[in-house]
């Protein structure tokens, strides 16, 4: 019963501080902050630090540093996009459960459909 009493405005403060802000994502461009957030959701903070790491060529160490800060700044955000889309498409293959996947690889393709909107706003 307590889940159903749920509302957006109550969620919303607890997503905001535990997802949002711990990928920084109001320093991203818009669209790209979105598929951070969609993945650090369902798959982790740590795990979407890792892949924003990866989509920029750095070392996927899980600390969003200087060296990650500049790499996102250097990368045009249409390819930072498209790059870390693939990064979490291979993560969801990587994970080898034919269960989820399909599911999974959907759920990947629409948020990244979404974020171009956004991107191209």
């Amino acid at each position: 019963d307590d889940m159903k009493a749920l509302t957006h405005d109550t969620v919303k403060p607890f997503y905001k501080k535990l997802y949002w802000d711990a990928c920084d994502c109001d320093n991203l461009a818009s669209g790209v902050d979105y598929v951070v957030f969609d993945i650090a959701v369902n798959g982790g903070v740590g795990r979407a630090k890792k892949l924003l790491q990866k989509a920029v060529g750095a070392e996927p160490d899980g600390v969003i540093g200087s060296i990650t800060k500049a790499l996102i700044q250097k990368t045009e955000p249409s390819q930072l996009l498209d790059n870390f889309t693939q990064a979490k498409r291979d993560w969801y293959i990587s994970l080898h459960n034919p269960t989820y996947e399909k599911g999974w690889l959907a759920r990947v393709d629409r948020v990244h459909a979404n974020a171009k909107e956004m991107l191209n706003g």
